[in-house]
């Protein structure tokens, strides 16, 4: 979650929208799938890690359906850093952020959009920052495996 101190310089939008947005994280780790993807607009795009996933909100939904579902289990993700952008008349935001799981970190970063009942995820991209010294390294072992 991001540090409560750094929440007093940020406008009540700001608040809000960190709010939202560690909700929709802890909706995930509490494996609340209807909560987890009314977060996400009705054309919301949600694109993985992978290089094929680039999904709209219902083909996310039928992906993540196991994780949601009987024994499954989805993911856990906290804020370590995360910076918002507000864009005018506050109608719509876009932020990054930086997540710590199980498996280390990955990057986030997405756009929200204001509708009559609340934010909304229009967009979000999940994907795993790489250090500059071990980049060609991955490449190589991205190879390596096709």
């Amino acid at each position: 979650m991001v540090s409560s101190f750094i929440l007093f310089s940020q406008s009540k939008e700001e608040i809000d929208i960190n709010t939202f947005i560690d909700q929709w994280h802890r909706d995930a780790a509490s494996v609340d799938r209807e909560a987890y993807f009314g977060k996400i607009d009705e054309g919301g795009i949600f694109i993985g890690t992978d290089a094929t996933e680039v999904w709209t909100k219902q083909e996310f939904y039928d992906w993540a359906e196991p994780q949601f579902t009987g024994d499954g289990k989805a993911w856990d993700f906290k804020a370590i850093d995360r910076n918002v952008y507000l864009g005018k008349n506050s109608d719509y935001a876009w932020f990054d952020e930086l997540l710590s799981f199980s498996g280390g970190t990955l990057r986030g970063s997405g756009v929200l959009i204001k509708r009559k009942d609340g934010w909304k995820i229009a967009h979000y991209v999940l994907s795993l920052p790489v250090p500059n010294d071990k980049f060609r390294a991955v490449l190589e072992a991205m190879e390596n495996n096709e």
